[in-house]
Protein backbone atom coordinates (compact mmCIF):
# COMPACT_ATOMS: atom_id res chain seq x y z
CA UNK A 1 0.00 0.00 0.00
CA UNK A 2 1.33 3.42 -1.00
CA UNK A 3 -0.08 5.87 1.56
CA UNK A 4 0.33 8.77 -0.90
CA UNK A 5 -2.26 7.27 -3.25
CA UNK A 6 -4.55 5.81 -0.59
CA UNK A 7 -8.24 5.92 -1.50
CA UNK A 8 -10.08 6.27 1.80
CA UNK A 9 -13.58 4.79 2.17
CA UNK A 10 -16.19 7.47 2.87
CA UNK A 11 -16.88 6.28 6.43
CA UNK A 12 -13.29 5.30 7.25
CA UNK A 13 -13.32 7.12 10.59
CA UNK A 14 -16.96 6.67 11.61
CA UNK A 15 -17.46 6.53 15.40
CA UNK A 16 -13.84 7.53 16.00
CA UNK A 17 -12.83 10.44 18.23
CA UNK A 18 -9.69 12.17 16.97
CA UNK A 19 -7.79 15.08 18.54
CA UNK A 20 -5.84 17.43 16.28
CA UNK A 21 -3.39 20.06 17.55
CA UNK A 22 -2.81 23.22 15.57
CA UNK A 23 -6.31 22.70 14.21
CA UNK A 24 -7.03 26.35 13.51
CA UNK A 25 -4.84 26.75 10.46
CA UNK A 26 -2.84 25.08 7.71
CA UNK A 27 -2.43 21.31 7.67
CA UNK A 28 -4.15 20.93 11.05
CA UNK A 29 -7.33 22.64 9.92
CA UNK A 30 -7.46 20.64 6.68
CA UNK A 31 -6.75 17.37 8.53
CA UNK A 32 -9.53 18.09 11.03
CA UNK A 33 -12.03 18.82 8.26
CA UNK A 34 -10.89 15.76 6.30
CA UNK A 35 -11.20 13.45 9.31
CA UNK A 36 -14.68 14.85 10.02
CA UNK A 37 -15.69 14.35 6.37
CA UNK A 38 -14.82 10.66 6.85
CA UNK A 39 -17.02 10.35 9.93
CA UNK A 40 -14.80 11.28 12.86
CA UNK A 41 -15.75 13.39 15.84
CA UNK A 42 -12.82 15.80 15.88
CA UNK A 43 -11.44 17.67 18.90
CA UNK A 44 -9.94 20.93 17.67
CA UNK A 45 -6.93 21.85 19.83
CA UNK A 46 -5.16 25.18 19.44
CA UNK A 47 -4.45 28.54 21.01
CA UNK A 48 -6.57 30.88 18.84
CA UNK A 49 -10.25 30.35 19.61
CA UNK A 50 -11.70 32.32 16.64
CA UNK A 51 -9.70 30.14 14.22
CA UNK A 52 -10.88 26.97 15.94
CA UNK A 53 -14.46 28.25 15.83
CA UNK A 54 -14.16 28.90 12.09
CA UNK A 55 -13.04 25.30 11.50
CA UNK A 56 -15.83 24.09 13.79
CA UNK A 57 -18.38 26.02 11.71
CA UNK A 58 -17.01 24.59 8.45
CA UNK A 59 -17.27 21.03 9.77
CA UNK A 60 -20.85 21.57 10.94
CA UNK A 61 -21.82 23.28 7.66
CA UNK A 62 -20.45 20.29 5.75
CA UNK A 63 -22.62 17.92 7.79
CA UNK A 64 -19.82 16.37 9.84
CA UNK A 65 -20.24 15.13 13.42
CA UNK A 66 -20.29 17.97 15.94
CA UNK A 67 -16.65 18.67 16.84
CA UNK A 68 -15.20 19.79 20.14
CA UNK A 69 -12.94 22.77 20.82
CA UNK A 70 -10.11 22.67 23.35
CA UNK A 71 -8.10 25.91 23.62
CA UNK A 72 -4.58 25.60 25.03
CA UNK A 73 -1.29 27.47 24.65
CA UNK A 74 1.37 24.79 24.22
CA UNK A 75 4.16 27.21 25.06
CA UNK A 76 2.71 28.07 28.47
CA UNK A 77 0.89 24.88 29.50
CA UNK A 78 2.21 22.84 32.43
CA UNK A 79 1.70 19.19 33.35
CA UNK A 80 -1.52 19.84 35.29
CA UNK A 81 -3.05 21.47 32.20
CA UNK A 82 -2.60 18.23 30.28
CA UNK A 83 -4.05 16.17 33.12
CA UNK A 84 -7.05 18.52 33.06
CA UNK A 85 -7.26 17.93 29.29
CA UNK A 86 -7.41 14.17 29.91
CA UNK A 87 -10.12 14.59 32.52
CA UNK A 88 -12.30 16.86 30.37
CA UNK A 89 -11.94 14.73 27.25
CA UNK A 90 -12.70 11.57 29.22
CA UNK A 91 -15.82 13.18 30.63
CA UNK A 92 -16.99 14.40 27.21
CA UNK A 93 -15.90 11.58 24.89
CA UNK A 94 -14.89 8.57 27.02
CA UNK A 95 -12.08 7.49 24.70
CA UNK A 96 -9.69 8.72 22.04
CA UNK A 97 -9.10 6.83 18.78
CA UNK A 98 -6.52 9.17 17.32
CA UNK A 99 -4.14 12.01 18.15
CA UNK A 100 -2.49 14.10 15.44
CA UNK A 101 0.36 16.24 16.76
CA UNK A 102 0.42 18.95 14.10
CA UNK A 103 1.07 22.18 16.03
CA UNK A 104 4.60 23.48 15.60
CA UNK A 105 6.87 26.47 16.17
CA UNK A 106 9.35 27.46 13.45
CA UNK A 107 11.69 29.63 15.50
CA UNK A 108 14.62 31.51 14.02
CA UNK A 109 16.27 30.74 10.71
CA UNK A 110 19.82 31.63 11.73
CA UNK A 111 23.18 29.99 12.52
CA UNK A 112 23.54 28.24 15.88
CA UNK A 113 26.16 30.87 16.79
CA UNK A 114 23.44 33.55 16.65
CA UNK A 115 20.51 31.53 17.99
CA UNK A 116 18.68 33.15 20.90
CA UNK A 117 18.03 30.98 23.98
CA UNK A 118 14.47 32.30 24.31
CA UNK A 119 13.62 31.22 20.76
CA UNK A 120 15.36 27.85 21.25
CA UNK A 121 13.40 27.11 24.42
CA UNK A 122 10.06 28.09 22.88
CA UNK A 123 10.59 25.79 19.87
CA UNK A 124 11.62 22.87 22.06
CA UNK A 125 8.71 23.50 24.44
CA UNK A 126 6.05 23.56 21.70
CA UNK A 127 7.53 20.93 19.36
CA UNK A 128 8.85 18.39 21.89
CA UNK A 129 7.94 18.89 25.55
CA UNK A 130 4.28 19.78 24.95
CA UNK A 131 3.87 16.75 22.70
CA UNK A 132 5.47 14.50 25.33
CA UNK A 133 3.20 15.84 28.09
CA UNK A 134 0.03 15.67 25.98
CA UNK A 135 0.78 12.16 24.76
CA UNK A 136 1.61 10.94 28.27
CA UNK A 137 -1.61 12.40 29.67
CA UNK A 138 -3.85 11.08 26.89
CA UNK A 139 -2.44 7.54 26.65
CA UNK A 140 -5.11 6.16 29.04
CA UNK A 141 -7.86 7.50 26.74
CA UNK A 142 -6.13 6.05 23.68
CA UNK A 143 -5.92 2.67 25.44
CA UNK A 144 -9.73 2.69 25.74
CA UNK A 145 -10.16 2.60 21.96
CA UNK A 146 -10.28 -0.66 20.01
CA UNK A 147 -7.40 0.58 17.85
CA UNK A 148 -5.72 3.95 18.33
CA UNK A 149 -3.29 5.93 16.21
CA UNK A 150 -0.82 8.62 17.29
CA UNK A 151 0.72 10.65 14.49
CA UNK A 152 3.64 13.01 15.03
CA UNK A 153 4.65 15.62 12.45
CA UNK A 154 8.24 15.32 11.29
CA UNK A 155 10.25 17.15 8.64
CA UNK A 156 13.03 16.54 6.15
CA UNK A 157 15.27 18.64 8.40
CA UNK A 158 14.51 16.18 11.20
CA UNK A 159 16.42 13.52 9.24
CA UNK A 160 19.25 15.60 7.78
CA UNK A 161 20.24 18.62 9.84
CA UNK A 162 20.44 21.42 7.30
CA UNK A 163 22.18 24.72 8.11
CA UNK A 164 20.23 27.60 9.68
CA UNK A 165 17.26 25.45 10.73
CA UNK A 166 18.40 25.53 14.35
CA UNK A 167 15.98 24.44 17.04
CA UNK A 168 13.29 23.46 14.54
CA UNK A 169 15.53 20.80 12.99
CA UNK A 170 16.71 19.60 16.40
CA UNK A 171 13.11 19.41 17.62
CA UNK A 172 12.14 17.27 14.63
CA UNK A 173 15.04 14.87 15.26
CA UNK A 174 13.64 14.64 18.81
CA UNK A 175 10.14 14.04 17.44
CA UNK A 176 11.40 11.13 15.34
CA UNK A 177 13.08 9.72 18.46
CA UNK A 178 10.00 10.15 20.64
CA UNK A 179 7.93 8.34 18.00
CA UNK A 180 10.37 5.42 17.84
CA UNK A 181 10.72 5.07 21.62
CA UNK A 182 6.96 5.17 22.20
CA UNK A 183 6.17 2.85 19.28
CA UNK A 184 8.65 0.26 20.55
CA UNK A 185 7.34 0.53 24.11
CA UNK A 186 3.75 -0.04 22.99
CA UNK A 187 4.41 -2.64 20.28
CA UNK A 188 2.90 -5.98 21.25
CA UNK A 189 1.52 -4.69 24.55
CA UNK A 190 -1.00 -2.09 23.39
CA UNK A 191 -3.64 -1.33 20.79
CA UNK A 192 -1.91 1.99 20.07
CA UNK A 193 0.30 2.48 17.02
CA UNK A 194 2.66 5.43 16.69
CA UNK A 195 4.04 6.93 13.48
CA UNK A 196 5.49 10.12 12.01
CA UNK A 197 4.43 11.95 8.86
CA UNK A 198 6.80 14.24 7.00
CA UNK A 199 4.37 16.51 5.11
CA UNK A 200 7.04 17.78 2.72
CA UNK A 201 6.80 21.18 1.04
CA UNK A 202 3.20 22.26 1.67
CA UNK A 203 1.38 25.56 1.14
CA UNK A 204 1.11 26.87 4.71
CA UNK A 205 1.91 30.06 6.62
CA UNK A 206 4.91 28.37 8.24
CA UNK A 207 6.26 27.36 4.85
CA UNK A 208 5.84 30.93 3.59
CA UNK A 209 7.73 32.25 6.63
CA UNK A 210 10.57 29.78 6.05
CA UNK A 211 10.73 30.39 2.28
CA UNK A 212 9.52 33.96 1.67
CA UNK A 213 10.78 34.01 -1.94
CA UNK A 214 9.01 30.78 -2.92
CA UNK A 215 6.00 30.86 -5.21
CA UNK A 216 3.20 29.26 -3.12
CA UNK A 217 1.69 27.75 -6.26
CA UNK A 218 4.86 25.66 -6.69
CA UNK A 219 4.12 23.49 -3.65
CA UNK A 220 1.23 21.18 -2.84
CA UNK A 221 -1.80 22.23 -0.83
CA UNK A 222 -2.61 20.53 2.48
CA UNK A 223 -5.59 18.88 0.78
CA UNK A 224 -3.27 17.08 -1.67
CA UNK A 225 -1.32 15.30 1.10
CA UNK A 226 -4.35 14.07 3.08
CA UNK A 227 -4.31 10.47 1.73
CA UNK A 228 -1.31 9.69 3.98
CA UNK A 229 -3.04 11.19 7.02
CA UNK A 230 -6.20 9.20 6.38
CA UNK A 231 -4.23 6.00 5.85
CA UNK A 232 -2.31 6.25 9.12
CA UNK A 233 -5.38 7.36 11.11
CA UNK A 234 -7.72 4.66 9.77
CA UNK A 235 -7.83 0.93 10.39
CA UNK A 236 -6.11 0.00 7.12
CA UNK A 237 -2.80 0.81 8.83
CA UNK A 238 -3.26 -1.37 11.93
CA UNK A 239 0.03 -3.20 11.31
CA UNK A 240 2.08 -0.02 10.78
CA UNK A 241 3.93 1.40 13.79
CA UNK A 242 7.25 3.07 14.44
CA UNK A 243 7.48 4.34 10.87
CA UNK A 244 8.32 7.75 9.45
CA UNK A 245 6.24 8.20 6.32
CA UNK A 246 6.59 10.83 3.58
CA UNK A 247 3.30 12.42 2.51
CA UNK A 248 4.87 13.43 -0.83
Amino acid sequence: MNPKSYQAPDRLLENKVIAVTGAGDGIGAVAAKTFAAHGATVILIGRTVPKLEAVYDEIEAAGGPQPGIYPICLNGAVEKDYQDMHDRLEESFGKLDGLLHNAGELGQRTPIANYKLESWQKVMQVNVTAQFLMTKSLLPLLEKADHASIIFTSSGVGRVGKPFWGAYAVSKFATEGLCQVLANELDGTSNIRVNCINPGATRTRMRAAAYPAENPASVKTPQEIMPTYLYLMGDDSLDITGQSVDAQ
